[in-house]
């Protein structure tokens, strides 16, 4: 019987406690900035601290893994996609896809 999706998600609770609250304002204090938009040439408030490696329920990663700062549309946008597909879909203005790990930016190999 699988578990249930709350069961799988029993860390979600975690976000919710005055220690995490804490973690994520000394975060965000010192990287202000959302560190994607700083990589686009944007300056753009960061108003979430992320986990850089997802931390799934790990309870190790989740408390002292890596954080970084991020606007709420890198976070639930580029984030997520990273996460789920393990590249990003942005274009740049040739309209090709930015991201080099995205499929359409691999090598094919042939056979000759």
């Amino acid at each position: 019987m699988p578990q249930s999706q709350q069961q799988q998600r029993f860390w979600v609770g975690w976000y919710s406690t005055r220690r995490w609250r804490k973690k994520a304002r000394a975060q965000k204090r010192r990287e202000p900035l959302c560190r994607m938009c700083l990589q686009q040439g944007k300056v753009i408030p960061a108003m979430i601290a992320d986990h850089i490696v997802p931390h799934k329920g790990d309870p190790q990663l989740f408390w002292f893994g890596e954080l970084q700062s991020l606007c709420q549309h890198h976070h639930s946008k580029t984030k997520a996609q990273l996460e789920g597909r393990g590249y990003i879909t942005d274009v740049g203005l040739d309209g090709w896809p930015v991201d080099p790990n995205h499929p359409a930016n691999k090598v094919v190999e042939r056979d000759v």
